[in-house]
């Protein structure tokens, strides 16, 4: 009825507070590579791979740089890598999943 409306209420992604992922929907994600379980990355995780991001030195599984900031993310459960949450949706790709040992040293 408003339109208008929407753009004033409407939150940049940036300020928007850390993604949480339906219980329910965490309980049925795994790794699509391991199928090991996936849990909810903390904060100060999410902010070291998104400085890692920004420095350069975050690669995908692949080896590719990872240029796009994180929202939040699915950390497998060996804690090797990571599948960033952008939007509010989380990224279960292989080539997308971010490897946490060039971000957590």
């Amino acid at each position: 009825m408003f339109p208008y409306l929407v753009a004033l209420f409407t939150v940049p992604s940036n300020l928007r507070p850390h993604p949480v992922i339906d219980p329910r929907l965490l309980e049925i994600l795994v790794c699509p590579d391991t199928h090991q379980p996936v849990s909810e990355a903390d904060e100060s995780l999410v902010e070291r791979v998104n400085a890692s991001i920004t420095a350069g030195s975050a690669h995908c599984v692949g080896g590719k740089p990872t240029t796009e900031s994180i929202d939040g993310g699915l950390v497998r459960k060996d804690g090797r890598v990571l599948y960033p949450i952008r939007d509010e949706i989380p990224i279960m790709l292989v080539d997308q999943a971010i490897e946490l040992d060039d971000t957590t040293d």
